[in-house]
């Protein structure tokens, strides 16, 4: 009886062996892959880079009040075009108490030093005229009395400054906020009521407006530190404006920084071009932006997609395979090239093949039969 079970495992066994190996064989049966061939070609080929940015008028004037107050009524709206001169807001001038106290007490000095000057100077014109003083004694006289009505006149004046803003009859008043150049309104930050502080030495003050021209545009962007070498100042630029599809506009590289700036672990160089502005687009203030600088070119060079390389795993040098015989014998030899410069789709090559040889496409993956997926779908259903 033991000598039958036995049988039967030894039985079991084999039956097991050859079943793992007749799935192993069937599921590792594959037709041949037939890799086709790809000859280089004649292009001309660019290298370029992709700087990311915004793009901003040359010129943005930020307008501030020359005296503190509060916004008593603005004339323009965000978005409005102004000449030079064109009145913006207007300020109502809350005094301080005691520059105000002071300046009412320079009055009345300046009053009484004119009335008892005065006094003087009616009695020394009266012994003037007898011949009982000298002219000169008279002249001191009257210089005195001179500046005592020109004192009076700068102390209600001040005094005036101080209360409404202005001096009577003033045709710039410190309260009027104008545009100081023509162009477009950006930004009017405040509103009504609001309180604003005048641009002093220490203070830059309130900005009430930002103006600048929408015709003059630049592009502010930055580029990493391994193409900032190859920019020069005037190449062209090929800008691509977030808002506006299917258009670029031309612009000139006008500024490449001195310095750069480390961000998330990279060195980032700024730099500034002139963008052509069109009259049928507005472009606004802000809009994101790329620029398309070409740092090399070459014309007329023998390509091959760089699709086709291979780079060896211990030299890390590029080479490809190429077709030795005919196609359907499936020969390939390698050869190692020497390549150039490479637009991300087609790579120059320098040395290495001809235009004549046959390069391996071979990355090509085999297709999935038809027959084998429908066979699989009959087993699972099964």
């Amino acid at each position: 009886m033991n000598k039958i079970v036995k049988y039967v495992l030894i039985g079991i066994l084999v039956l097991g062996a050859l079943w793992a190996a007749a799935f192993f064989i069937k599921s590792n049966s594959k037709s041949a892959i037939t890799y086709e061939t790809k000859n280089p070609f004649i292009a001309n080929i660019q290298k370029k880079s992709v700087a990311t940015g915004k793009v901003v008028p040359e010129d943005e004037v930020e307008i501030k009040p020359q005296i503190s107050g509060i916004i008593d009524e603005i004339f323009l709206k965000e978005g409005a075009k102004v000449n030079a001169g064109d009145l913006i807001a207007k300020i109502k001038v809350v005094p301080n108490e005691q520059s105000l106290n002071q300046a009412r007490g320079r009055v009345k000095n300046a009053e009484i030093a004119l009335n008892n000057t005065k006094v003087e100077y009616d009695r020394n014109k009266a012994i003037f005229d007898k011949g009982v003083i000298s002219s000169q004694d008279f002249n001191t006289q009257q210089l005195r009395y001179d500046q005592a009505k020109l004192e009076l006149d700068n102390a209600r004046s001040d005094y005036q400054i101080i209360r409404d803003g202005s001096a009577g009859g003033s045709a710039t008043a410190n309260t009027n906020i104008r545009a100081t150049v023509s162009g477009t309104v950006l930004e009017i930050p405040v509103k009504e009521g609001d309180q604003v502080i005048q641009s002093n030495n220490f203070n830059d003050g309130t900005t009430i407006a930002t103006i600048a021209d929408l015709s003059i545009m630049i592009f502010e962007g930055k580029v990493d530190e391994g193409e900032v070498g190859k920019l020069e100042l005037g190449m062209p630029l090929e800008i691509s404006l977030g808002a506006i599809n299917d258009k670029k506009f031309d612009a000139k590289l006008r500024f490449i920084a001195p310095k750069g700036v480390e961000e998330s672990g990279a060195v980032q160089f700024k730099i500034e071009g002139d963008v052509t502005v069109e009259d049928d687009f507005l472009i606004r203030a802000g809009y994101s932006a790329n620029a398309s600088l070409v740092l090399e070119k070459k014309d007329s060079v023998m390509v091959i997609p760089e699709a086709l390389l291979q780079f060896d795993k211990i030299t890390d040098k590029p080479f490809v395979e190429v077709a030795v015989g005919t196609l359907e014998e499936q020969k390939f030899e390698r050869k190692d090239v020497e390549i150039g410069i490479s637009d991300g789709v087609n790579v120059e090559i320098v040395s290495g093949i001809t235009e004549e040889d046959r390069v391996k496409v071979w990355n090509k993956t085999e297709p999935i039969k038809k027959g084998t997926e429908e066979d699989g779908e009959e087993g699972e259903e099964n």
